[in-house]
């Protein structure tokens, strides 16, 4: 069961979030907030595996509400779910943290999607999108990081690769012929060895190492 917080500063949508994932079997809303300093004293509080984040809110926004989860140490994910789709917000956002992005206009079966592949270990942000990241160098990658992808093995270093390219953990699973649940533990092994928190991270490291 994948826990969750629904933050948006519109009380209709909020609700309306809300209710459509409640009503997914393998979903729990478990809190709703109003505006980011909310945000973060509820995740603080109840520590669900994923937060939708709105952008756009009084006083803390939504990208500072991440930042500030992220800097805490929080292994609460967070999807960014707003009607902004600037670029300036989508870099704004990932460099906070964010381990995904969507737009409200998506179909509901896009935000499950997005959803369960964030709580899996995914980054839920478009291939195009990972690429004007790293061209931009929105986020930063350590050089201890880039490093430490000279120390992987052979296979977490072919792992690393799929992920550079944008691929799902079911896409590296059929195209290495390995369980997803193998994928997670590479993935995971690698996080920790390279020091990233979140797929995002990953790309990131692995094109500044040359891998991609």
């Amino acid at each position: 069961m994948t826990t969750l917080v629904v933050v948006d500063d519109q009380f209709l949508i909020r609700d309306g979030v809300a209710a459509i994932l409640d009503a997914e079997d393998d979903f729990t809303v478990v809190g709703t907030a109003a505006d980011g300093a909310e945000a973060v004293g509820l995740v603080m509080t109840l520590a669900p595996q994923v937060a939708l984040m709105d952008i756009r809110m009084p006083e803390v926004d939504g990208i500072e509400a991440t930042r500030r989860i992220v800097e805490s140490g929080s292994a609460t994910k967070i999807l960014i779910l707003t009607t902004f789709g600037a670029d300036d917000y989508v870099l704004a956002a990932l460099r906070a943290g964010a381990s995904g992005y969507l737009l409200k206009d998506a179909p509901r079966e896009s935000l499950v999607a997005a959803i369960r592949a964030v709580a899996a270990g995914d980054a839920a942000v478009e291939k195009e999108v990972l690429a004007r990241l790293v061209e931009g160098q929105a986020v930063q990658a350590h050089p201890e990081s880039v490093a430490a992808v000279g120390r992987l093995s052979p296979r977490e270093r072919e792992v690393l690769e799929f992920v550079a390219q944008g691929a799902t953990n079911p896409e590296i699973a059929a195209s290495l012929f390995i369980g997803e649940t193998t994928v997670k533990t590479h993935v995971s092994r690698i996080q920790t060895k390279l020091g990233a928190r979140d797929r995002v991270q990953l790309v990131v490291i692995a094109h500044r190492a040359g891998v991609a």
